[in-house]
């Protein structure tokens, strides 16, 4: 299994995007302004390609050849667009499952995910452009392949995909440990969004509030959390059950 291809240099960067590549990362020298870097800048915006200005020396430290800064990651697996999914979905004559992740940043945690995502019959995961796991090759072999057979959304936000997913009828739950109803006594039937939030913050909450329903998992033992993909698969096939009827 092959990890993220970097590519370096300002023009093979422009066009390895101009060509449809799925960039996962891309990175700019904070302090160069030239003409060339301010056409990649304007290539990847167009693209809608997320990118962040960086110290040289962190290009340094990414390869010792000449980046002429400007460093980028080509993802191994391939992204969606979120309407076209929920669309496809719909046409297909099926009711969307949507799993909408914000903030989860362990690879193996989403690798995790996506494995139950996929076995769960999940239509498409989204992910926030900044703050998420990157899509390597560990990721892929801890999705044991599931990263090859579903699609993975890439959106500006979670708050914008669960945008998305209301604008097409689905209705979004998120995962609160404070919400007062459990997943047991919630309504999971399709079509629905999931929104799982990562261990240390949950689920944001300008989501909280734009959620149609918050629903927690019951705790009976002293510790009060659960590691985010065992909770996720919880509620992923509480879903499943309910709508197996």
């Amino acid at each position: 299994m092959k990890d993220n291809t970097m590519i370096f240099g300002l023009r093979p960067i422009i066009e390895a995007i101009e060509s449809g590549k799925s960039i996962d990362k891309l990175f700019l020298q904070k302090e160069s302004n030239s003409a060339i870097q301010n056409e990649l800048i304007e290539t990847a915006k167009q693209f809608k390609v997320p990118f962040i200005k960086v110290p040289l020396e962190k290009l340094n430290r990414l390869t010792r050849k000449n980046h002429q800064g400007a460093v980028a990651f080509v993802s191994p697996v391939d992204f969606y667009k979120l309407d076209d999914i929920i669309t496809l979905t719909y046409e297909k004559g099926e009711s969307p499952f949507i799993l909408i992740l914000d903030g989860i940043t362990d690879v193996r945690n989403f690798g995790a995910i996506c494995r139950t995502a996929e076995t769960a019959g999940v239509h498409a995961i989204a992910i926030p452009e900044k703050g998420s796991s990157p899509l390597n090759a560990e990721a892929i072999k801890t999705s044991a392949g599931a990263l090859f057979k579903i699609p993975v959304c890439k959106t500006s936000s979670a708050w914008h995909a669960a945008n998305i997913c209301s604008s097409h009828g689905i209705k979004t739950l998120a995962a609160n440990e404070k919400a007062k109803d459990s997943i047991y006594k919630t309504s999971l039937k399709l079509p629905i969004a999931i929104i799982m939030g990562n261990e240390e913050h949950g689920v944001d909450n300008q989501i909280l509030k734009k959620a149609d329903v918050l629903a927690s998992i019951p705790m009976k033992g002293e510790i009060k959390s659960l590691n985010v993909s065992v909770a996720c698969g919880i509620f992923l096939y509480e879903a499943l059950r309910q709508n197996m009827d």
